[in-house]
């Protein structure tokens, strides 16, 4: 793993190349004020008024202009393993990650983003015009209103237990090409959710942000590395 290049005792709003709007970037830096780019995610952020502190990428999108706007606030990652997305967590450090402009544009984009934060180094939440999504800890306690939609999609395969869904997760064998979790709701203001691993995503419509948030910076992480286990029963 790289070292940090960028140290903030704030949340990090990270800038990708789809489409951003002004009230999405005003909420996200509302939360997470210190501004970082993925290659032509600057563009997006410098024609909505907003200077990053920095940009990582390999640079094949970001525009003269908008190089040239960025001076010296340029990190070029040449290598090609890893997608911008990655190569800005890799050199990242600060509590979490809100993510813009990495949901809605192009579909290999968004799946190989979805696929990253399976593996991210801190809590990371990308943001579209529709749904919040994140990667589950290995136990999350969420506060929600009733009725809130709570979609699970497994980017591994994985078993969990929940507490306060109108349909219960417990005994269920998640995998990605077979049993999925979309369009659940929430039958208690309370959900408390298990995970034998790493690789359950989470999606909550937009407006459950900050619950969403909270719930992350609360929860205990699951350690990279560390054997699978059966949830609390």
């Amino acid at each position: 793993m790289p070292e940090p290049v960028l140290t903030a005792t704030s949340g990090i709003t990270l800038l990708g190349g789809a489409d951003i709007s002004a009230s999405s970037l005003e909420l996200a830096l509302s939360l997470a004020p210190v501004a970082v780019a993925a290659d032509g995610g600057a563009d997006r952020a410098l024609a909505l008024g907003v200077r990053p502190e920095l940009v990582i990428g390999d640079l094949d999108s970001l525009s003269p202009a908008g190089r040239e706007a960025m001076g010296n606030a340029v990190l070029e990652v040449a290598e090609q393993d890893t997608t911008d997305f990655e190569k800005c967590l890799q050199r990242l450090a600060a509590p979490f990650v809100l993510g813009l402009g990495f949901l809605g544009g192009r579909l290999d984009h968004a799946l190989a983003a979805l696929t990253v934060l399976t593996r991210a180094p801190m809590p990371v939440l990308l943001i579209g015009e529709e749904d919040v999504v994140f990667c589950a800890p290995s136990t999350l306690t969420l506060h929600l209103p009733v009725g809130t939609r709570l979609s699970l999609y497994p980017l591994a395969p994985v078993r969990g237990r929940s507490e306060g869904l109108v349909w219960p997760i417990d005994g269920i064998d998640f995998a990605p090409a077979g049993r999925v979790g979309t369009s659940n709701r929430t039958a208690a203001e309370v959900v408390r959710l298990s995970f034998t691993g790493r690789g359950m995503l989470v999606l909550l419509p937009r407006q459950a942000l900050q619950p969403a948030l909270s719930a992350l910076l609360s929860a205990e992480p699951h350690v990279p590395g560390a054997p699978d286990k059966d949830p609390k029963r």
